[in-house]
């Protein structure tokens, strides 16, 4: 009885010992990973998932996709961001939008080689952009990137005159006034360009870190086409201030007319294309209040405008102006200081070619309401452009200054060069 327990025993222990080790086996074909069949979840070795790597970048796409500027750009440019394009593919999708999800248009080209916006961007704006393509072989790519444009304090503009498609006058100059102030001159002017049809040297010069004025040595050819390339974007006018326009425009010269007030005489003689079309009397400023001596151009037009002269410091002992007129006819512009040549129904008809009675302005004939075409202002008027010439001679005053108005012609033209910064 005894001997037959003790061999219970030695069975139950030898199988105790079978199953610790069978256990221990399957344990280490767990955590093994052997080569004679373990688990379908076992981890690869260092070896297998090198292997398995490099499968997976043998199998990468061929399209490579690039999107300018770079992710985290900023002061990102407003006309040439946000160009997307692709080598060894094609793009199949790409999409544009702010930070707080607004979409922007944009067009893909139609080799599906390049992507870009259909319009200028807005300034101080972050915009995400998502682009996938595919290669020959139909393997996807993506790219994302974000980028901030550039800030108004961080950009400057110019304002130009004249307007593009316009046709003025045979002394219209090309002039910019930036917002502000320039201290690389030389890159900004360098990057503009100003021709004519006509082959006629156009030269810039700055009056000063704001304005640049551009013109020939002589009158524009009548008939001529100017065109001006403005190619600024990116381009720094002073530190930290980069430059974000881009674009072509262009104007038409008209025929020639240049009108010669002679404050002596007081008259005004209207020549066109070189021929006298008309003589006019005047009325030019009086001995108190002469007019400048000078070239002038005229740069407004106004059918009726009001004149206060407490804007031009022609006010009485009770600081208010020595004359308001709410509704003075036929006025153009001649220089920035408040120089005109105008209707005038207020004065006698018999002023007119027989005295000087204005503050500074040159007075024609006109009625109240600027609507009889039959006066001389209204003929005058209707007969002038922005950009005409009208010189005034034999006036007891200093001649213009150049920056007064658009009035670069009273310049030598070494003096006008000199002014240039390239």
């Amino acid at each position: 009885m005894e001997k037959r327990v003790m061999t219970v025993r030695k069975r139950r222990t030898s199988i105790a010992a079978a199953s610790a080790v069978l256990g221990g086996v399957l344990a280490l074909s767990a955590c093994s990973g052997g080569h004679d069949g373990g688990s379908a979840s076992a981890a690869p070795t260092k070896s297998g998932q090198a292997a398995a790597d490099k499968a997976a970048a043998q199998d990468t796409s061929d399209a490579k996709i690039s999107i300018t500027p770079g992710n985290g750009s900023d002061n990102a440019s407003i006309n040439n961001a946000a160009k997307v394009t692709v080598s060894g593919g094609t793009l199949t999708q790409v999409s544009l939008s702010t930070a707080d999800g607004k979409a922007v248009k944009g067009t893909l080209a139609a080799d599906g080689k390049s992507w870009s916006p259909d319009g200028q961007l807005e300034r101080s704006t972050t915009y995400k952009v998502a682009a996938t393509a595919k290669d020959a072989k139909g393997r996807g790519a993506n790219e994302n990137a974000t980028f901030t444009t550039v800030s108004p304090s961080n950009s400057f503009i110019g304002n130009f005159t004249p307007e593009d498609g316009s046709t003025v006058g045979v002394g219209m100059p090309v002039s910019i006034n930036f917002d502000k102030a320039i201290t690389d001159k030389k890159d900004v002017q360098k990057n503009i360009q100003v021709s004519s049809s006509s082959g006629q040297q156009v030269v810039g010069h700055w009056f000063n870190s704001k304005r640049l004025d551009f013109r020939p040595e002589n009158y524009w050819k009548a008939g001529s086409k100017v065109t001006m390339k403005l190619s600024l974007d990116g381009v720094q006018g002073a530190n930290g201030v980069y430059g974000v326009q881009q674009k072509t425009v262009s104007f038409n010269v008209g025929r020639s007319q240049v009108s010669t007030v002679d404050a002596k005489t007081k008259t005004m003689v209207v020549r066109k294309d070189g021929k006298t079309i008309r003589t006019i009397p005047i009325s030019a400023g009086s001995p108190e209040h002469t007019t400048y001596n000078g070239q002038m151009v005229i740069s407004e037009k106004y059918k009726k405008t009001r004149m206060n002269g407490a804007t031009v410091g022609f006010t009485d002992s009770d600081g208010k102006g020595e004359y308001d007129i709410k509704d003075v006819p036929d006025a153009m512009r001649l220089t920035s200081s408040g120089t005109f040549i105008h209707g005038n129904y207020w004065g006698a008809p018999s002023v007119f070619g027989s005295a000087n009675t204005s503050h500074g302005c040159v007075g024609l004939q006109d009625v109240k309401g600027a609507g009889d075409p039959s006066t001389p202002a209204h003929w005058f008027f209707d007969h002038s452009l922005l950009g005409d010439v009208v010189i005034v001679k034999n006036s007891h005053d200093k001649t213009v200054q150049p920056d007064n108005g658009l009035n670069g012609w009273n310049m030598s033209w070494s003096d006008w060069q000199a002014g240039s910064a390239v």
